[in-house]
This record gives C-alpha cells, sequence and structure tokens, in this order.
C-alpha cells in the first residue's frame, strides 16, 4: 500500500524559507513521477512542481520558478521541495503525490487529476 507522509509546513515572514519533505513507502518508486500541489482556502489544487524520480527530469509552475526547488533522495526514498522567498500567495496547503510513469506525462504533469496518490497535506502560511 503506497503511502505519502509530508511534513515541514508551517508559519514563516514573507522572504522566509521552508522545505518539505515527503517519505514514500509502500512500493518501488523508480518508475514513479512525484509531485507537489498546494490548495489555497477557496481556490482549486494547483501544481507547484514535479520531478521524475527515474532521470531527474523537473518541472515547476511559473509561480514558483526561481524560487522554489524540488529533488529526491533515493536512499530515504523522500522527495523533497524547498521553497525560498516565499510569498503571502504561497500560503495554502500542499500536499506530495504520486504517480505512475507514462509518456503522456510532459504534456499532464500540471493535471491534479492524472495522479495516483496523496498524502494528507502539510500548511504553509506566509505572513506580510
Amino acid at each position: 500500500q503506497v503511502q505519502l507522509v509530508e511534513s515541514g509546513g508551517g508559519l514563516v515572514q514573507a522572504g522566509g524559507s521552508l522545505r518539505l519533505s515527503c517519505a514514500a513507502s509502500g512500493r518501488s518508486f523508480s518508475s514513479y513521477a512525484m509531485g507537489w500541489f498546494r490548495q489555497a482556502p477557496g481556490k482549486e489544487r494547483e501544481f507547484a512542481a514535479g520531478i521524475v524520480w527515474g532521470n531527474g527530469e523537473i518541472y515547476y509552475a511559473d509561480s514558483v520558478k526561481g524560487r522554489f526547488t524540488i529533488s529526491r533522495d533515493n536512499a530515504k526514498n523522500t522527495v523533497y521541495l524547498q521553497m525560498n522567498d516565499l510569498k503571502p500567495d504561497d500560503t495554502g496547503v500542499y500536499y506530495c503525490t504520486a504517480r505512475a510513469w507514462n509518456p503522456y506525462y510532459r504534456r499532464n504533469y500540471a493535471d491534479p487529476g492524472a495522479y495516483d496518490y496523496w498524502g494528507q497535506g502539510t500548511q504553509v502560511t506566509v505572513s506580510s
């Protein structure tokens, strides 16, 4: 049974940093793509960053490019999201997600409906 457990959220002032972690278990993820989505109150869930576990291919939403960095640790089966220069608009619940990689990934990596597994989410609040 696949489990994704996020940690590292919290309250931070604008301009600060946080690092989110996603511990993945239950299977081998070598053929999977992992992602971070976020959801602000009253808004739809949106893509933030994604990484293909096998080859390290990475994607970012324009809104976080240059500020967020996604990475993985194969030995720990963990995916990270380093978030720098945080802004109040970054506030929301951040979800770790996983999907089996397929050739359509490059077209729909930002579609939450294309992912198979989700964590419970971790709250990030950025104060102005």
